[in-house]
């Protein structure tokens, strides 16, 4: 398979032990989709809505190397890094190190994630302790004063 940016060869490669296909001359990347799927879970298994959140695409000058077909491109996860995607569902192409910052961003995502889930558990063990009858009698007390 031939590189859609600047025609190099694709190679395998692995990355976070993940099988890509890497071009030789850019060093370019292209995923399919169960390896962009893959390459999500290396770092963030627990979520399953991770590589679907983009809201529209913009056309792209690239082809597709599996079907030819003029890609579009996508923000993902509504950053900055813009990937190109195929229409027809063949894969994703990343410039040379956007896999690097690909797990940059779902790592800073799965922080945010767990420190969303801790303060909501401890929302919910203040609301748990709250509804005690001890807690209203303590709080009835404070304003018999």
């Amino acid at each position: 398979m031939k590189c859609t940016k600047c025609g190099g060869k694709f190679k395998k490669d692995k990355f976070r032990g993940v099988v890509i296909d890497r071009c030789n001359d850019c060093k370019s990347i292209w995923l399919d989709n169960n390896e962009l799927e893959e390459l999500e879970d290396s770092v963030w298994a627990e979520d399953d809505m991770k590589g679907s959140l983009f809201l529209g695409t913009l056309p792209s000058s690239l082809k597709c190397p599996v079907c030819g077909t003029h890609m579009k491109k996508i923000s993902y996860r509504f950053y900055d890094l813009e990937l190109e995607i195929c229409p027809k569902s063949d894969g994703f192409y990343l410039d040379a190190h956007e896999e690097e910052r690909l797990v940059d961003l779902l790592k800073q995502d799965k922080k945010a994630d767990n420190r969303k889930t801790k303060a909501e558990d401890d929302w919910d063990q203040l609301i748990t302790r709250m509804k005690s009858k001890v807690f209203f009698s303590k709080v009835k007390s404070f304003f018999k004063r």
